[in-house]
């Protein structure tokens, strides 16, 4: 049985970057509503937007919408987060996956709240559990699933929906990459009764197949770059399609429009 649901702060601040709403709260401020809609079990969907994420809502039309109606839009890379404090919030924090990932398990193993964790492969899934069940053993882990890349069959796609409504759990990381795992999200919201959260490249990172950025790269907001000399071959076609337009909208942005506070 669901419990009963309570009153949560719908109209959350947020800024405009580059014509897309990114919520301005502090970090802990976000993990709190997060962690408020996981004991409801609401169905929610958070998005953890950088560049390229923007990017592709920008470009691909299916998307923008889907980014513009989500429940929640962190700020993960540090370009949002400069854009947000030029817009008024001075204190932005940066909201990374990652991170996002690493507090809500530990709040979640205070608080009773088990969480599910769908996508990537299996050998990944494996590595993490190894982890999770040494930094959180009070966590509770619904379930740990990889999904096949192709597209899923209408009866193997309501067996998964199935699966993670049985299971109790208030909280889904979903690691499909983006845009795919966004519109996943998108297609079950109300379907799927927990808050949804994209993590896109932090299970390996978190399974330590993938290295993390050291912290003064992440806030030189040069993990992109740390990024790519891990993979050159995969990321060298993302960053430059994408970082240099996304350049030029801020600027144009902030040109156009010049140094307009967040709204609440």
């Amino acid at each position: 049985m669901l419990a009963p649901q309570t009153k949560i702060e719908e109209n959350l601040p947020t800024g405009n970057v580059i014509g897309f709403p990114v919520t301005s709260l502090s970090f802990q401020a976000q993990i709190s509503v997060m962690m408020e809609w996981a004991k409801n079990r609401l169905s929610k969907v958070v998005c953890i937007a950088n560049v390229h994420m923007l990017i592709e809502a920008y470009r691909d039309q299916e998307f923008t919408p889907i980014l513009n109606g989500a429940d929640l839009v962190t700020p993960d890379g540090m370009p949002l987060v400069w854009m947000l404090r030029l817009q008024g919030a001075h204190r932005q924090e940066r909201v990374p996956g990652l991170d996002v990932m690493f507090s809500l398990c530990k709040q979640a193993s205070i608080e009773g709240v088990s969480i599910f964790f769908l996508g990537s492969q299996s050998v990944i899934l494996k590595q993490m559990r190894t982890r999770l069940e040494h930094e959180f053993p009070n966590l509770k882990i619904a379930g740990m699933e990889p999904l096949p890349f192709r597209p899923l069959t209408i009866a193997e796609d309501e067996a998964i929906i199935q699966q993670l409504n049985q299971s109790g759990a208030g909280i889904l990381f979903l690691a499909l990459g983006c845009p795919k795992q966004e519109k996943w999200m998108f297609a079950h919201k109300d379907r799927v009764q927990m808050v949804m959260i994209g993590l896109g490249g932090a299970f390996p990172v978190y399974a330590g197949i993938h290295r993390h950025a050291p912290k003064f790269v992440r806030l030189a907001g040069l993990e992109w770059l740390y990024r790519l000399l891990q993979e050159p071959q995969r990321l060298w076609g993302r960053y430059s399609s994408t970082i240099p337009i996304f350049l030029w909208l801020a600027l144009k942005q902030l040109l156009t429009s010049g140094k307009v506070s967040c709204r609440n």
